[in-house]
């Protein structure tokens, strides 16, 4: 593999065969991606994503694990529950725990939610609000997003659940989630609903997989995981793929967790 830093053109070869392999719904059991997966309306998608990527850190088997918790408290209604919940139906929720997401955080997503969804037009609106067909990327788009989403009456400790690039958070789940709604490839993983962001703006999910393989493969100089290293690992794989930069996620990831690279 000592050939790849030097030859781009078989780089891009390797990752392209790599994002093929990976890119298939076969591995959607096992990913966090399972949990939208269970539906078909475009709201109980985008709402069971957001749950899911909101909380996806730690072990796979967990996050899916007590994604599915939140759904079935939610009567496997989303949309419905969101919307229509009684304060009595919210109660399960506050014995809700993931690593430090509890149910205090639980239950304030679900009551920003319905006031997305009841004045804001829903979550692609909220995402929209701030973002610019003309922007380079969705930095405005995660940054206008959590302001209205934290707009609402709530404790501080829910803030961290919702990250800042402008604090040079590197917006991991986020930028995952939006992979999620946006890409459209037709290859059954991810969703394509929505259609106010493009392809071309998406980010990187810079985690551990993805950021230590792209280091190896000398894509990434910086050695923290941050905004600045999600922008400049993006613009690399521009390189490769200026229209769908992120379809190399799937390469980068499966590489680190699949193949140890």
């Amino acid at each position: 593999m000592k050939n790849i830093n030097n030859d781009i053109n078989f780089l891009k070869e390797f990752l392209d065969e790599k994002y093929l392999l990976y890119n298939t719904t076969s591995f959607i059991e096992t990913d966090p991606i399972s949990i939208p997966h269970q539906f078909t309306k475009k709201e109980d998608i985008e709402i069971a994503g957001f749950f899911a990527a909101t909380i996806a850190w730690g072990q796979r088997k967990t996050i899916i694990s007590n994604a599915n918790k939140i759904i079935l408290m939610m009567d496997n209604s989303p949309h419905e529950f969101i919307l229509n919940h009684s304060q009595k139906e919210l109660l399960p929720f506050k014995k809700f725990v993931h690593r430090t997401f509890n149910g205090i955080d639980c239950i304030f997503f679900i009551k920003s939610l319905q006031n997305i969804y009841k004045k804001h037009k829903g979550l692609e609106n909220a995402f929209a609000k701030e973002f610019k067909s003309s922007d380079e990327n969705i930095k405005n788009a995660i940054t206008g997003f959590r302001k209205l989403f934290l707009g609402i009456n709530h404790l501080p400790r829910s803030d961290k659940h919702i990250s800042n690039p402008e604090s040079n958070s590197s917006a991991k789940r986020l930028c995952m989630y939006l992979r999620w709604m946006v890409r459209n490839d037709k290859k059954g993983v991810d969703f394509g609903i929505w259609k106010k962001i493009n392809s071309s703006q998406l980010c990187l999910p810079l985690d551990v997989h993805t950021g230590n393989v792209s280091r190896k493969l000398g894509l990434l100089k910086r050695t923290q995981s941050d905004w600045k290293s999600v922008e400049e690992i993006t613009s690399v794989l521009k390189l490769f793929d200026k229209n769908d930069p992120v379809k190399y996620d799937f390469a980068l990831f499966g590489l680190g967790a699949f193949e140890k690279f």
